[in-house]
């Protein structure tokens, strides 16, 4: 066997599924999704076997983009748990016959609660396909296992015909990244979308602050608590500058006498700052673009924290990038 050759076989014939799939989407794919983007109720997704593995993916895509959704286990329905549906949900059957025996006992159910029935198979005479409210008929694709029995193309088609159910409903609903971080909260990317500097400055006695025209000596002393950055502020409680460690570093490499220096004479004047409210994955932004590690934050022109990138590391917002810029 040549393993390679093989393996691309398994590509384009699951592709060449994929492709057939797409050609055939009409107003039946266009009915389905708008019932589901009308749907009051749930979505629950039911297959048996392969189709069943299928039908957990979909409905974890529906629900991860907006449409609340579960996994419905036909076998477990038939023992209780056909109590999950309601008159108002929609149940997605997935059977390539559209005769699986498990499928199959959970009909008469379904019509009973009055929940929406619609089926995907590749069985236009079936009987899944007849009691459908909604059916919609895949071609028989060539699987690609060489024995031809596996599902493998069939299986395929039907995930990405789930995606694009998902994908399509969540845009109808205007779905949006905030939406998305809401429910992804545990996750690098939730904590991307949904953390903002305020929840992980530090403010009050954890920031180092000198007034303006203070011996550096005093800002020395600030930035040996660890905190990486001293602001240096005016008497209207308005900021004049900040020190960090680069700028005590520097000047310690010129051979000056540190203590004889005030803040005015090494502060950077003009900080890069951040406002309160924006989101952490803006401030990382910031400290990339800057290479700096540590920013004050603003709130009507006043000092309210200090963000620093270790705090959003620290929370789990992570660059990839990170490794490949070094900071001032």
């Amino acid at each position: 066997m040549d393993i390679l050759a093989e393996a691309r076989r398994v590509f384009d014939i699951e592709g060449a599924a994929l492709a057939k799939t797409s050609e055939l989407l009409d107003h039946t794919f266009i009915s389905i999704v708008k019932q589901i983007a009308e749907c009051t109720g749930k979505v629950a997704v039911t297959g048996i076997g392969k189709s069943g593995h299928i039908a957990r993916k979909i409905a974890a895509t529906f629900s991860s983009l907006g449409t609340p959704s579960f996994y419905l286990h036909p076998a477990e329905a038939m023992h209780g748990d056909l109590g999950m549906l309601s008159a108002n949900d929609i149940v997605i059957a997935i059977s390539h016959s559209g005769e699986s025996d498990e499928i199959l006992r959970i009909l008469s159910g379904i019509k009973l609660i009055g929940a929406a029935l619609i089926g995907i198979t590749s069985n236009a005479n079936s009987t899944l396909a007849h009691a459908s409210d909604i059916v919609q008929i895949l071609p028989n694709f060539q699987e690609a296992c060489y024995l031809g029995l596996a599902p493998t193309s069939s299986t395929t088609a039907v995930l990405c015909f789930g995606d694009a159910l998902a994908i399509v409903a969540s845009g109808i609903y205007g779905f949006q990244e905030s939406d998305f971080g809401k429910v992804h909260p545990a996750g690098s990317l939730g904590k991307k979308l949904l953390l903002k500097v305020d929840d992980l400055m530090a403010s009050g006695e954890e920031i180092s602050m000198v007034h303006n025209g203070s011996p550096l000596k005093d800002a020395v002393i600030g930035l040996c608590k660890g905190s990486g950055i001293v602001l240096i502020m005016e008497k209207n409680d308005r900021l004049a500058g900040v020190i960090t460690d680069g700028d005590l570093r520097r000047q310690l490499e010129k051979g000056v006498n540190v203590y004889q220096l005030y803040v005015q004479e090494v502060m950077t004047k003009s900080p890069v700052t951040i406002f309160s409210g924006k989101m952490a994955a803006e401030a990382l932004g910031k400290f990339k673009e800057k290479k700096i590690t540590h920013m004050p934050v603003l709130k009507d022109g006043k000092v309210v924290g200090v963000i620093g990138l270790q705090d959003i590391l620290k929370a789990g917002i992570i660059d990839q990038d990170l490794q490949r810029w070094p900071c001032k």
